[in-house]
């Protein structure tokens, strides 16, 4: 009975993600809308493109190989096993042990490497092209985000999120400076990876500006909508790995199991994505996009905060 209950839970984890991650996204474009003195889309429009494009003809390239064919599921599947992987409203579910900071970012390299493959697979410019840049966002990011793994488990001593976020949650780690500019850091990667502004326009398709949406010109029907699937479960993902590792408030720790402390734990985790939904199109609105020369001085300034951090805590293990 014990071991139906804890999967019941992971699952419970696993299947909230992927519920709540459309409405996540349509919550970002409708305060951005509103930010920018328009009406905007329905909250549950991405629902509704998700079920649309899943009802759409498929239409391949006759060029394409089993791997344009085979990217966006496997790009979905490393993606969702990721974000369900990382705690949310309890530590300690049943495949804890398996939610390590490192296997996460395994996990979305395994997701970018896919999606690239299958950009350049049918040789169109603009596939080449976006593949190209999502490589070298990825060359600075990928480091960024194994220093911060590194920072923060220099200060729990393990890179196991649930251990991490029960440590965090007491408040006996204090405030830190490496833990600041770790989260600086992740932020930066987060914006990156997600091709938010100043990196990219997830609402444009502009050839000279395009860095995922050149990748996924070509695709249609299901396969589309399993990547923009994929894609509202990374935002979700990186919200998720903010409020574990820096806001792991509210989440029941300890084992505690009570209908109790996992309700409190649902509504608070819920209400954090919903902050982070509303606080991201607020920064975007903000700054205006780069142009993609500056790509590397933007997101190595999540290297260098992140090599800081863990600098920091070497030199002086108070900080």
């Amino acid at each position: 009975m014990a071991l139906t209950v804890e999967l019941a839970l992971q699952l419970l984890q696993i299947g909230m993600v992927v519920a709540i991650a459309p409405l996540i996204m349509g919550i970002t474009r409708k305060v951005r809308a509103r930010l920018l003195r328009r009406r905007g889309p329905p909250l549950v429009q991405p629902y509704l493109d998700l079920w649309k494009l899943m009802h759409k003809e498929v239409v391949v390239a006759p060029n394409a190989s089993w791997v344009y064919r085979r990217a966006p599921y496997v790009v979905f599947a490393a993606t969702w096993v990721a974000a369900g992987l990382v705690p949310t409203y309890a530590t300690g579910l049943l495949f804890s042990w398996s939610a390590d900071l490192i296997a996460v970012i395994a996990l979305l390299g395994t997701a970018r490497f896919a999606l690239a493959l299958a950009g350049m697979d049918v040789g169109t410019a603009f596939g080449g092209l976006g593949s190209s840049r999502e490589m070298m966002i990825a060359s600075l990011a990928e480091p960024a985000m194994l220093l911060i793994s590194f920072a923060v488990a220099l200060i729990a001593g393990t890179t196991q999120l649930s251990a991490i976020a029960a440590l965090f949650s007491t408040g006996d780690v204090g405030v830190r400076v490496s833990l600041g500019l770790a989260l600086l850091a992740l932020i930066v990667v987060g914006i990156a990876e997600n091709a938010r502004i100043p990196i990219d326009n997830p609402a444009t398709h502009l050839e000279l500006t395009m860095v995922h949406e050149a990748m996924i010109l070509e695709y249609s029907g299901r396969h589309l909508a399993m990547i923009e699937a994929a894609a509202q479960l990374k935002l979700v993902l990186y919200f998720s790995l903010v409020a574990c590792l820096f806001a792991p408030f509210g989440m029941a720790v300890g084992g505690d199991q009570s209908a109790l402390a996992l309700g409190i734990g649902i509504v608070t985790f819920l209400g954090k994505l919903a902050v982070f939904a509303v606080l991201l199109p607020i920064a975007e609105t903000t700054v205006a996009k780069m142009r993609v020369f500056r790509y590397p001085a933007f997101v190595g300034s999540a290297f260098a905060a992140a090599a800081l951090a863990v600098f920091l805590r070497f030199v002086s293990r108070g900080f």
